[in-house]
């Protein structure tokens, strides 16, 4: 890990969380019943870049490129816009490998873990807010 491979990795992160807020800002209309900002243009989007650019650069892939360019894009870009995106590589990766049961787990276990601790982060920061029963994020974070 040199410092070279950081800024790259850092530059990416940062491109990526950029479009992910500037797509925010143009779905939010689209997405006040349902986030559909963050199911298609976020999740399935980030999901197919990573997974569709992973196998095309692969060192024997048709178009290989870097590693430099694969961290940029699939751990900066991909992961400044969605970590969505590595958690269905990695699912997919165990299911290409016959791995049935551990995927479904890794599923399993991301979905009620994740909900469950931001519901743990959501009543303890409530508390702190003299129990306040606020939803956590402003209307402009919705699909953040």
């Amino acid at each position: 890990m040199s410092f070279y491979t950081c800024l790259i990795v850092m530059l990416g992160g940062a491109l990526g969380t950029l479009a992910r807020y500037v797509v925010s800002v143009l779905t939010g209309p689209y997405s006040r019943m349902m986030p559909w900002g963050t199911i298609i243009a976020v999740n399935m989007v980030g999901s197919f870049i990573i997974a569709f650019f992973g196998t095309l650069t692969l060192a024997d892939g048709r178009y290989a490129v870097s590693e430099n360019m694969r961290l940029f894009v699939m751990i900066g870009l991909c992961g400044g816009y969605t970590t969505f995106s590595s958690f269905s590589l990695q699912t997919l990766d165990l299911l290409r490998i016959g791995a049935w049961g551990r995927a479904m787990m890794t599923v399993g276990l991301s979905v009620v873990l994740c909900v469950g601790a931001a519901s743990l982060g959501h009543i303890l920061a409530s508390r702190l807010n003299h129990h306040t029963i606020l939803v956590a994020q402003a209307d402009i974070e919705e699909e953040v």
